[in-house]
Order: structure tokens, then C-alpha cells, then sequence
């Protein structure tokens, strides 16, 4: 690399870390700070290089008073936005604690020093459980990189024990999978695809999965009317069930409760002044049900019947056992 190429790398590297609005360099300052570094500067070299950094797309910002400061101006990430990824950094459970503070330091590099300690902040999170599966970037990667190449891929599945320790599902067995789609649902990755020894489409936690490869078979097409969303909001919280639909009458203070959990195209329509009704396709499983009690009585399954009286003997039998 020529000298001129390492004077520009250098120049750009020390505005990035040490500069931003509330701290410009002086001229004087940048120059002494390129002749510690061994570097021959004079303010038209200076100039010069400021120039060609301009040229390039840098957004070099220049306050004109006694004497010219500079500073970087927009770059690739505002320091709001970098606020915002740290705190989902820190936030996620998909995400160890170990990658997180990884991640965290990795966003701090980009942008000054100055600001960067104001990224070094811990979000509050009530107990929040965090991953410990620190492979689950690199089963995301291959995930990813199957999908693209329309390959399968295999890998083994884990559960746990009454002794939390972890055991292969099935005696070890190597699932054969061809994977459509990743879902982020309840703050948990999932990948959604066909399984051969399952016959169907159905989905896997991706942190429970392991030794994953890609294979070089091709996957099992998906239907053409396959639709990621609608399976998200068929399967509800996804837990496997009947799909169906199903009608809900709330009480109106609830309306933010059905918008939060299936969207605002939901079907509804006003019943009196204290009610509305919600018509929503979900998997009519213990999961919908309990999702439905924690209302206290505020929303009632009125249709359909079925689906009404499964409810209820549910609800009574977990009434007999307390």
C-alpha cells in the first residue's frame, strides 16, 4: 500500500473513532496527530486528503470559525438506531449472553469513542432466560444458506429431562429437512419446512437443533399456495392444532389484545355498548385455550360450538385438579 493510501486510511479511521458533532478536531489537532503516527502532514496535504475523502462519500463536516474543525457527520448508523439495536441485542433470549456482549462491543465500533459509552448501558429485563447454544449463529447462517440453495438439510433435535440435561428426540434419530422458511415468533427462531420422517410440514426451535448440514439433495418443493404468514397466524403461538376459525366476544377494552395477537386487518365487528366480536383462524389447542382464559371470563369462545364445549371441559377438568 503507498504512503499516500495508509495517510488516507489513517485519517479516515481516526475521524471516525474520535470525531462527532459535539467534538471536531482542530486542524492543528489532526495534524499532530498524523505526524505522531510518523505521518509527513502539512495543511495543504491535509486539504488534499480531506478532499478525497469527500469525493468517496464521506460525510466530512467542516465548522468555519477562528480555526476550521472537523468532524464526521452521517454514518451508516445513527446513534439512536445503534441505541435501539443494543437494547434488542441485549433483550433477545435467542442471543447468549456471552454473543451478546460480543455484538455490543462490535456496535460500539461504529461510531466515535465519545458516543460509543453512551452504548455501554444495561437494559433492564425482568430475569430474562438467554440461549446457551452458542452455535445457534451458524445453524441461522446454514439455515439461510439452504433456503437459498433449495437444498435439504439434517441435523439432530434435543429436548430436556426432569435433570435438565439435554436428550437427542428419538434415539439420536438424523432428521431429513427441507427448509422453507425461518419464523421469529415469542422471541424464539424457528425454521419452518418439510420433514421426511413427519410427512408434513412442521417447524423446529433452531437452538434445539444440532450438528446441522446441508445436503446436496434437493428439498421437497413447497405447495404453491404455501404461505409462511398464514401459517404464523393459522398455527397460534405455534403449537400444532385443528385449524379453524373461530369467534371471540370481548369486552371493548380487549381490542388491543386481539390487534396485538392477530393483527389489525382482524375480522370484528361491535355486538352492544360493552362488546365486540372478533372472527380469527387459529389452532384450536390447549395453547389458544389457556391463551383465551388468562382473560378471566373478559372473552368467551361463542363459536364454534365444538370449540366452545372443548374450552369448557378443558377449563373444568383443570378446575377438578386445584
Amino acid at each position: 500500500m503507498s504512503p499516500q493510501k495508509d495517510r488516507l486510511l489513517f485519517l479516515l479511521e481516526l475521524l471516525n473513532k474520535e470525531t462527532d458533532e459535539q467534538h471536531p478536531m482542530t486542524v492543528a489537532e489532526i495534524i499532530s496527530r498524523m505526524e505522531q503516527e510518523g505521518f509527513s502532514c502539512c495543511w495543504n496535504t491535509l486539504k488534499s486528503d480531506m478532499d478525497k475523502l469527500d469525493e468517496s462519500g464521506v460525510d466530512l463536516i467542516c465548522n468555519k470559525g477562528r480555526e476550521l474543525q472537523y468532524f464526521i457527520g452521517n454514518r451508516h448508523f445513527e446513534l439512536a438506531e445503534l441505541k435501539l439495536l443494543v437494547d434488542a441485542v441485549q433483550a433477545s433470549r435467542f442471543i447468549s449472553a456471552k454473543k451478546s456482549k460480543q455484538l455490543v462491543k462490535k456496535l460500539t465500533e461504529l461510531t466515535s469513542v465519545h458516543q460509543a459509552g453512551e452504548l455501554n448501558r444495561q437494559l433492564y429485563i425482568d430475569k430474562q432466560p438467554k440461549t446457551t447454544n452458542e452455535s445457534v449463529f451458524y445453524t441461522v447462517d446454514l439455515l439461510h444458506t439452504a433456503i437459498r440453495e433449495k437444498k435439504k438439510v439434517t441435523f439432530k433435535y434435543y429436548e430436556y429431562d426432569t435433570n435438565k440435561k439435554k436428550v437427542y428426540k428419538h434415539n439420536r434419530q438424523v432428521y431429513v429437512f427441507s427448509p422453507y422458511a425461518l419464523i421469529w415468533n415469542s422471541d424464539c427462531y424457528y425454521i419452518l419446512g418439510f420433514s421426511d420422517s413427519h410427512g408434513k410440514i412442521i417447524k423446529f426451535r433452531v437452538d434445539r437443533i444440532a450438528k446441522p448440514e446441508i445436503s446436496d439433495e434437493p428439498i421437497v418443493p413447497a405447495p404453491k399456495d404455501f404461505d409462511p404468514s398464514v401459517y404464523i397466524r393459522s398455527v397460534f403461538q405455534m403449537f400444532d392444532g385443528a385449524e379453524q376459525t373461530v369467534v371471540l366476544r370481548c369486552e371493548n377494552a380487549l381490542m388491543k389484545s386481539i390487534i396485538d395477537r392477530f393483527g389489525e386487518d382482524v375480522e370484528t365487528a361491535v355486538l352492544d355498548d360493552a362488546h365486540f366480536s372478533a372472527r380469527v383462524l387459529v389452532s384450536a389447542s390447549p395453547t389458544f385455550f389457556g391463551w383465551v382464559f388468562s382473560f378471566a371470563g373478559r372473552m368467551e369462545i361463542t363459536a364454534p360450538k365444538s370449540v366452545a364445549d372443548e374450552y369448557l371441559a378443558l377449563a373444568r377438568r383443570v378446575a377438578g385438579k386445584a
